[in-house]
């Protein structure tokens, strides 16, 4: 496939999967052994993952949008630099609604075969969603270390 190509399919990806919840379209862009490897230690992820995952979000943050801020492509490698918003409606990883606006940001390089989503590396920046959510305090300002 082409550059264009293998940006359109994770373009499709974001709009329709990610965003739309339609995760009907999971036999056309997934390969049937795809692999997501998150940022944590051991945390690997399928197809049926990513579908509950998503589900949850679109719980918590009703019509969430993502935004697709860069999407670079080589070889059969499409990088991926997004931004998440939305508002915290609904309970979202044991968290009460909130009604608090948030933005998330992260990238993933997503490698594609015959078409199809094979395996994608993530990095988001959870910990910075949780404290805008107020489920983890900031860090104490006052605890700053002082010129010496």
């Amino acid at each position: 496939m082409s550059a264009e190509e293998n940006k359109a399919l994770v373009r499709r990806y974001v709009e329709e999967f990610v965003d739309r919840s339609n995760f009907d379209l999971s036999e056309e862009i997934f390969a049937p052994n795809f692999v997501r490897y998150d940022a944590g230690p051991d945390q690997v992820s399928r197809v049926e993952d990513l579908k509950h995952f998503f589900a949850m979000l679109h719980s918590g943050f009703p019509g969430f949008q993502s935004t697709i801020e860069d999407l670079l492509s080589e070889g059969d490698k499409v990088a991926l630099r997004f931004t998440f918003r939305g508002i915290h409606q609904g309970e979202f990883m044991g968290i009460a609604p909130t009604g608090k606006e948030v933005t998330m940001s992260g990238i993933d390089i997503l490698r594609i075969a015959d078409g199809k989503l094979v395996e994608m590396w993530n990095q988001e920046d959870v910990l910075g969603m949780m404290r805008q959510l107020g489920a983890i305090p900031e860090p104490d300002q006052s605890e700053e270390a002082s010129p010496t």
